[in-house]
């Protein structure tokens, strides 16, 4: 019984698998990138990969829906030309409803045309040959012609017949008759090719000329009448139905209008294969060859006189290709060409279009497959008896263009006014291509100066809406009521564009103009980290979200959070800073010291360094560099971005700011420190606050950034290394899995927020709290881009963090750090007072445990100076009590099993 159960469900096994089988293989069937067996040799291919779209393998899978008969067989259905048992044209598929629209509104006579290209051709093998050889695949010439069919060559209908046509059945007559007899009719061709005239009878029309039809109908009436015109004319013409065969795209039988020729045949089937000729296709009528058409004539010098009209039961024969050749190079239309007859090198350029302009028309190259099956190469000078050999199938002919290089001929690069190439005169030197100064001064200055007097954008505030109201259409992003035309947005965000630049720091001048120093050229611009206009504030990383590892109140920005230290006049949305006007350099200066000659020696072919002092040459018309110039050379000149130049030969422009005399932007003189230069801005007023004072250097805050960015890859580093050890463990368990995962999580939000740090670039100058003379000021050398801020005193001291109430509160001289703590509210239970720190007024950090004495730690003793902040950071996260002793129990109690499982040994 139980083998009898077993047998039958095998067996239900068994048909359920061969069920599924079927249904899958149906699906796959009507897919249309399915496999297909090709029903001439058996191979299995893909309709998606093949090129052969008119085999019933690809073709029925593609299109399901059947089509009646009539009308010529569309190149755009890719579809089936059987032919029925009533010899007419057979079935005829299309792919879509739109296109069965299509159909059955044109004309039964016209052929339709799909506007859809055809698949691409697989390569041939020469094209596979071709590729190995000159790394191109190179097309069939002629074959792109047939890709998209356009209507125009389908016969128009409408245009009158030729005097050579011949009437057959089911053409219509349109015949005419006044004078002694009156008549108006329509006569169609009967099957025996007879017509039915009134009052003559019927008249046999079938075989005629049309140029003889006339004359042949005005005899029939003749017989009964005498005094009478007649005219003739041909209405609707009949179809017939002609054979494709051969190399043919989509071979078959076709039903086309009794106009169409051989040309419209050929690209209604969709002209040949990539295997088939374009040289000779044969029009054969009864056995005999009527016509060897040569699709190059058509396509190179446009003669269609071997195209002739098509009769019914015409084959249109398309053999295979004949011997092919290929030409590359400097030629207007490589690609691979059939030959007829004996062609040579000449006419094969001829047919290709002749040579470029490019083309160096001293050699031709010729690789042939020689007696032995072997690659040989060849060369054949580019003249009359070069371009007389013949030509051999498979044969590669390549076209060398010129050398790009110059002749007689000196090149001016770098930062000049008309860099370019300039022709060698004899005797040139030097100063022929860098006269004078002016020369030295590109056009990208000049262009970038023009800028900066343009007119700006009026101001316009943002408004910001109160809770509860509507938003107002064009403020703040918001979408206009009414067409939301672009150029009304294009229009308000040009009003409102300066009050945005101006958030980030950006001078509108700059934004305007483009301009740049050296400084804006580094890793970092300026404008990405600006300090903060609040002296009071020392400069903090900025955290927009609160982190546990990072004390709570401090921002990633380089400054502290600008919402509760402005006037409310800002905070509440009209603007946040005003707009500022800065001056810099416009372009790159030029560096005076170096310039060089690049020279190819003609003898050995080595590139050697020639190099001179510009500012001699040019300031000083020093003779000694005005070196001579040969063919080929390229004088390069340098600006003070391309190459470092001593501090002393550099411009600076420093900018001094807050409790300054005359605060402004200064040019540093040679030598100048930033002692003199504030001496020379007129000292600093009564207000100075030297112990605040920033000073910020844009070199130091691309070093700085540096620092962070290898920071935070090390801390990403070492958060990976501790995710990868936590998953290799296996003694984890589904709790420590979500800790696990939980504090990947966490891990990927804090090296998010680290990434977004910008350095500020600022220096700590050692002051003490009581400096006030211009000598307290250290006397540093300067760079281009610094910038020094002496605020005025400020009167409030800074506590935030992890405390009650983060606030400023007024500066007491006699109150202590732990006082500002106290009156803070004091730290708050998650609070890491243990690790607070103090960060004064000019920059330097103090921690708590780097005050700890004899007498205990001092650190709420310390006295503070007016703009210090202290810092009272979060608790990290540790774990609870509960969990270690788990974790310490589950460690013990392994040990004790390992160690009676050893006991029993």
């Amino acid at each position: 019984m139980k083998r009898y159960l077993a047998a039958s469900f095998v067996l239900l096994l068994v048909a359920a698998s061969s069920a599924l089988y079927a249904q899958s293989s149906v699906g796959s069937s009507q897919d249309l990138g399915g496999s297909f067996q090709n029903p001439v040799d058996g191979q299995s291919g893909n309709c998606a990969d093949t090129a052969s779209s008119w085999d019933d393998g690809c073709a029925q899978s593609e299109f399901s829906t059947p089509r009646g008969n009539g009308g010529i067989n569309s190149p755009g259905s890719y579809g089936n030309t059987r032919t029925n048992s009533s010899g007419a044209l057979g079935d005829r598929t299309t792919s879509s409803q739109a296109e069965d629209a299509t159909l059955r509104g044109r004309n039964r006579n016209t052929p339709f045309v799909s506007d859809r290209p055809s698949r691409p051709d697989p390569p041939t093998e020469f094209q596979k040959y071709i590729a190995e050889i000159t790394g191109q695949r190179l097309p069939i010439y002629g074959a792109n012609l047939f890709r998209n069919v356009p209507s125009t060559f389908s016969p128009n209908e409408l245009s009158p017949v030729t005097s050579n046509y011949i009437v057959g059945p089911e053409d219509e007559l349109r015949v005419r008759i006044w004078g002694q007899i009156t008549y108006s009719g329509n006569l169609r061709v009967d099957r025996s090719g007879d017509v039915y005239l009134p009052q003559a009878g019927t008249v046999h029309v079938a075989g005629l000329q049309f140029s003889e039809l006339e004359q042949h109908l005005r005899a029939a009436v003749s017989r009964m009448y005498r005094n009478f015109d007649l005219s003739v004319d041909i209405g609707q013409i009949r179809s017939m139905q002609v054979y494709v065969a051969g190399q043919a795209r989509r071979p078959g039988a076709y039903t086309v209008s009794s106009l169409s020729s051989l040309v419209d045949a050929l690209f209604a089937s969709g002209g040949p294969s990539p295997q088939g000729s374009l040289r000779h296709i044969e029009l054969k009528r009864d056995g005999k060859i009527i016509t060897d058409f040569d699709l190059y004539a058509l396509l190179l010098h446009g003669d269609k006189s071997k195209d002739v009209k098509l009769l019914p039961e015409d084959v249109l024969y398309i053999p295979a290709a004949g011997p092919q050749v290929a030409i590359t190079g400097s030629i207007r239309n490589p690609g691979i060409y059939e030959l007829r007859d004996r062609e040579t090198i000449g006419d094969l350029v001829e047919a290709a279009g002749k040579t470029t302009a490019m083309s160096a028309k001293t050699r031709i190259s010729l690789e042939r497959v020689g007696q032995e099956k072997l690659r040989q190469a060849m060369e054949f000078s580019f003249d009359a008896a070069g371009q007389a050999a013949p030509l051999e199938d498979g044969d590669i002919v390549r076209i060398y263009a010129i050398v790009p290089a110059y002749q007689n001929t000196v090149t001016l690069r770098g930062d000049v006014a008309n860099p370019g190439r300039y022709s060698l005169k004899p005797g040139m030197h030097l100063s022929d291509i860098i006269p004078d100064r002016e020369s030295l001064v590109s056009r990208d200055y000049w262009w970038k100066r023009s800028h900066l007097g343009l007119p700006v954008a009026e101001f316009e505030p943002a408004i910001t809406r109160l809770s509860g109201e509507q938003p107002i259409p064009g403020f703040n992003g918001q979408p206009y009521a009414g067409g939301d035309s672009q150029q009304e947005r294009s229009a308000f965000d040009l009003r409102r564009g300066d009050q945005q630049s101006s958030t980030v720091g950006t001078s509108r001048a700059d934004q305007q103009s483009g301009s740049s120093s050296l400084a804006s050229q580094m890793a970092y611009s300026s404008d990405s980290g600006d300090l903060n206009e609040d002296s009071s504030v020392p400069a903090m990383p900025r955290d927009t979200n609160a982190d546990s590892s990072l004390p709570r109140g401090i921002n990633t920005d380089s400054s502290m959070s600008e919402s509760s230290n402005r006037p409310p006049s800002q905070s509440s949305g009209i603007s946040s800073k005003p707009v500022r006007n800065e001056v810099r350099l416009a372009a790159p200066e030029i560096d005076w010291d170096y310039a060089v000659i690049e020279r190819l020696d003609p003898e050995t072919l080595r590139t050697s360094l020639i190099p001179f002092d510009l500012g001699k040459l040019v300031l000083n018309h020093d003779s000694s560099q005005d070196l001579a110039l040969q063919a080929g050379d390229t004088v390069t000149i340098f600006s003070q971005a391309d190459i470092r130049v001593p501090i002393e030969h550099q411009t600076k422009y420093v900018d001094l700011e807050g409790e300054i005399v005359h605060g402004g932007i200064y040019s540093v003189q040679p030598g100048e420190t930033l002692r003199d230069l504030v001496r020379r801005a007129g000292g600093f007023t009564q207000n100075g606050y030297l112990y605040g004072s920033e000073f910020t250097r844009q070199s130091t805050r691309v070093l700085q950034q540096q620092r962070i960015d290898e920071y935070v890859k090390s801390v990403e580093l070492d958060a990976e290394h501790g995710t990868q050890a936590l998953a290799m463990s296996g003694t984890s368990s589904a709790v420590d899995a979500a800790s696990a995962s939980s504090a990947r999580l966490a891990e990927q939000g804090l090296m998010a927020r680290l990434r977004q740090i910008r350095a500020t670039g600022r220096i700590v100058l050692h002051f003490s709290p009581t400096s006030s003379s211009l000598d307290d000021i250290p006397a540093i050398s300067l760079e281009n881009g610094d910038k020094f801020v002496l605020p005025s005193m400020p009167a409030t001291i800074n506590v935030v963090g992890a405390v009650y109430d983060q606030n400023s509160f007024v500066y007491e001289p006699s109150q202590s750090a732990g006082r500002y703590l106290q009156l803070a509210g004091g730290p708050t239970r998650n609070a890491d007072w243990r690790r607070s720190f103090i960060i004064h007024a000019d920059g330097s950090v103090v921690s708590r445990d780097a005050v700890k004495g004899v007498w205990g730690n001092e650190f709420n003793s310390l006295r503070l100076n007016p703009g210090d902040t202290i810092v009272v950071p979060d608790k990290t996260l540790q774990p609870s009590g509960v969990r270690k002793f788990m974790d310490w129990t589950q460690m013990f109690s392994q040990l004790a099993i390992g160690a009676a499982v050893l006991t029993l040994f």
